[in-house]
């Protein structure tokens, strides 16, 4: 195989609940990415559209996720990386964990797979510690495994697939303003109060019940975040307003997706989740801020062969 198409798709982290620790990839939006074999000996980010995103590998997520795996094999194949970014960096569905994603999963496909998926998330975790300052594996790996992702733990590495409840929906609305993720990930405070931390845990747990079991309802009630979200809301425009609108149009929960500043709504059926949907275009309209719209099922493959 010299040269392989991919689709990386776009990821809701955190899930309210699970800061770090939790993630689900979505279908309806991502990027297209082409991986060829050189004979240069040499890592090249050929061609970026629809972004703009560095060109030098090593500045790029793609190049050093990609320069991570070919290291732990020793390898000096050369490979080409052309980049069609349909995710807007800054989002907070997953910008860069596609990038590098797409990345390490075609590369791996090329070299007859050396690597399973699960140990493509350490090579990918390298791009996003290039972005975020921070390896962390909530984006990557629900992009590489598909579905829900829950880390268990970092130091060694381990990661479990979790079931998806038939009719799970996702609704994500992008408001058009930037959100750094360095930036949001230096406001939260470094300690928390023993009563969140239960509360965080009950609701975690909780939630992964709710999914094995597919309790809608309980899966509702877990999406609660007292850590994290009050100090990033604050950086989103109209969020507690929006999370209202949702309750009130029968969302299961709402929340921060990623750093922001993207919000997410999960959703029980087709039906409920259009109605999300409107509900926010609606109220969003006459903000006077661009923004993006997106209804999702749960991606079961995550990044695919195209």
């Amino acid at each position: 195989m010299e040269q392989i198409k991919v689709f990386a798709p776009a990821t809701v982290a955190n899930l309210s609940c699970g800061f770090d620790v939790l993630g689900c990839c979505l279908d309806s939006v991502g990027d297209e990415m082409l991986i060829k074999k050189n004979d240069l000996n040499k890592i090249r980010i050929t061609k970026v559209s629809g972004q703009e995103l560095p060109m030098e590998a090593d500045q790029n997520v793609a190049g050093v996720a990609v320069k991570a795996l070919l290291g732990e094999i020793d390898s000096k194949q050369g490979f080409d990386i052309e980049i069609s970014k349909n995710i807007k960096p800054g989002s907070g569905i997953g910008s860069s964990a596609a990038s590098s994603a797409g990345a390490v999963f075609a590369v791996n496909k090329i070299l007859g797979e050396p690597f399973s998926s699960n140990q493509l998330i350490s090579f990918a975790m390298q791009g996003e510690l290039l972005a975020s300052g921070n390896a962390h594996a909530d984006n990557v790996a629900p992009a590489l495994l598909g579905g829900f992702s829950l880390v268990r733990s970092y130091c060694p590495l381990e990661v479990l697939s979790l079931p998806v409840p038939p009719e799970l929906k996702v609704v994500v609305l992008h408001p058009m303003i930037e959100i750094k993720t360095k930036d949001s990930r230096s406001i939260i405070k470094q300690n928390v109060s023993l009563k969140s931390a239960i509360n965080q845990w009950g609701n975690l747990g909780a939630l992964v019940s709710a999914l094995y079991t597919e309790d809608y309802e309980l899966l509702g009630r877990s999406l609660q975040d007292e850590i994290v979200e009050p100090v990033r809301s604050i950086l989103i425009p109209y969020f507690q307003e929006l999370k209202k609108l949702t309750a009130e149009n029968g969302a299961l929960g709402f929340g921060i997706s990623g750093s922001g500043p993207s919000v997410y709504a999960l959703c029980k059926g087709d039906q409920t989740a259009l109605k999300v949907k409107n509900a926010m275009k609606e109220f969003y309209s006459d903000k006077s801020i661009d923004f993006d719209l997106h209804l999702s099922g749960i991606n079961k493959k995550g990044v695919k062969v195209l």
